[in-house]
């Protein structure tokens, strides 16, 4: 009922209140109306018993008396009138009492009407002796129904005097009662219209409240105060319907201001992303140059020492120079774009021949790599030195074999680059620092290219977007270090670098 109710336009609900208070009414004023009608009811009945009891006395009377008459003129007209009153006195006796119970008052209506029994069949006998012609009869029956006659007016006068007393005293109460029912009437009017009052006053409240409530949201929004607390309503009137809109409103209004703050942070933090990538790109570049002396005269010069050997027939002398000069290549290259994960790969194998040839092979270098991997682009200089790390700080002076993996495969969207060594370990609070960016890569010496662990996590992270991109695993001490790398598959992969859009 209460979610109908709340459905309901105003001018239904003002129609049901009104409705409701009149019907209140109409019961009210039936249920006094039928109450006073009891009470008179009871009052009619009062005196009911001695209008009985005087109308008996009459009809003893008229009997009494028509016989008498008859007996003395013997015309017809006297019987006549006989038989009548007999007829309506016996119609009078049967409202008598006809049961022995404990009321006094019914046990003298049970005497009278046998008595009456009695006075008629005496008057009967008298009528017809006298019919019959019979004087010393009749008039013994006339003496013994007039001594009956006597006893009963007594006994009749007696039960009413008695009825009469009974019933004033029932009379008595019944104004009593009455005057109290007027009281009563009087608070239950008076209660109901204190119902109705209240119930109006809620109702109007109800229809009111939502109005005030939006007045003052209405007024915070003017003043340009859009957090307010909108208020809640449920009710589907006219009211509920403005205060929904308004809220809807309200609601558009917020969404818009939030999704432009929203906008305005994403360019933001855009400018400082490409700000940082642009920064650690011109660091490596710089480190590079740091450790190359003249770059381009070195590899000038290492492909004149490998045409020299292939013209002497050196043919190892020749693919070790064409791998330095393959790695110098590399190096050159413009480190502002991204590569593909082969090119990477293939540096690796550069790395891994000349360091071979500078160590006489004492690296064992293995590659499991999916087929369908070696396209996706990232960011320069990746592989490499997570490889040179492996070398210098894992498996350099250790004295069982050196061995490095790497594995390359697609798991759920990613593409998973394993770098493994049976090195000496890193230590955990070393792998903590480097994960939340508290370490600094060393100064680069005669075997680094001076591009650290850290440099290369943090180009991931801003290239890609996302934090959870890289893994250190060391099970412990020379039980080797796991480099796990997680680059995004899926093509839409985004780098702005230098106002550039790589997609």
């Amino acid at each position: 009922m209460k979610t109908r109710y709340s459905q309901w336009s105003i001018r239904q609900k003002l129609v049901f209140v009104f409705l409701v208070s009149a019907l209140f009414i109409l019961l009210v004023n039936m249920m006094i109306q039928w109450n006073l009608n009891q009470m008179l009811g009871k009052m009619d009945q009062i005196y009911v018993s001695n209008v009985n009891l005087n109308d008996l006395h009459s009809g003893l009377t008229n009997i009494q008396g028509n016989m008498t008459e008859y007996l003395n003129t013997k015309s017809s007209d006297s019987m006549e009138a006989y038989f009548q009153a007999e007829n309506d006195y016996q119609k009078l006796i049967e409202g008598l009492n006809d049961e022995i119970v404990a009321n006094n008052s019914k046990m003298m209506e049970k005497n009278i009407r046998s008595l009456s029994e009695t006075y008629l069949q005496i008057t009967q006998k008298a009528v017809e002796a006298k019919r019959g012609r019979n004087i010393e009869k009749y008039k013994e029956y006339y003496e013994q129904a007039t001594s009956i006659y006597a006893y009963m007016e007594s006994c009749i006068y007696s039960l009413n005097n008695e009825q009469f007393k009974s019933n004033l005293k029932q009379y008595d109460m019944i104004s009593a009662t009455m005057r109290y029912s007027q009281i009563w009437n009087v608070i239950i009017l008076l209660a109901m219209t204190a119902v109705n009052t209240l119930v109006i006053i809620l109702v109007t409240r109800q229809i009111t409240a939502p109005l005030a409530s939006l007045s003052r949201v209405a007024s915070e929004v003017a003043e340009g105060n859009f957090s307010v607390e909108l208020p809640d309503v449920e009710n589907q009137d006219e009211v509920g319907a403005v205060t929904r809109a308004f809220r809807k409103m309200v609601q558009n209004i917020r969404l818009y201001i939030d999704e432009l703050k929203t906008s305005m942070e994403i360019q933001s933090e855009m400018r400082e992303k490409e700000l940082r990538m642009e920064a650690h790109l011109k660091e490596a570049q710089l480190k590079y140059l740091q450790t190359q002396i003249n770059p381009h005269f070195l590899f000038n010069t290492l492909n004149a020492g490998a045409q020299l050997a292939m013209l002497e027939d050196a043919q190892k002398t020749y693919d070790y120079v064409q791998n330095v000069a393959q790695f110098f290549r590399y190096n050159l290259k413009d480190l502002d774009g991204d590569v593909s994960l082969s090119e990477e790969i293939d540096l690796v194998d550069h790395y891994i021949y000349i360091l071979n040839v500078r160590f006489a092979g004492e690296i064992h270098f293995q590659k499991k790599i999916k087929e369908d991997c070696g396209e996706i682009r990232i960011p320069p200089m990746i592989l490499q030195p997570i490889v040179e790390n492996s070398v210098n700080h894992g498996i350099r002076n250790v004295e069982w074999e050196k061995k490095i993996e790497l594995e390359i495969n697609r798991m759920e969207g990613l593409v998973c680059i394993c770098i493994r060594d049976n090195g000496v370990g890193i230590k955990p609070e070393k792998i903590k620092e480097i994960m939340e960016g508290k370490s600094h890569s060393p100064s680069p010496d005669g075997d680094s290219n001076g591009v650290g662990m850290q440099n290369v996590m943090n180009r991931l992270r801003l290239y890609y977007g996302r934090e959870d991109i890289m893994d250190i695993i060391c099970l412990g001490e020379n039980l080797g270090t796991e480099v796990m790398l997680y680059l995004p598959a899926e093509e839409g992969a985004i780098l702005k670098t230098r106002g550039e859009e790589y997609v």
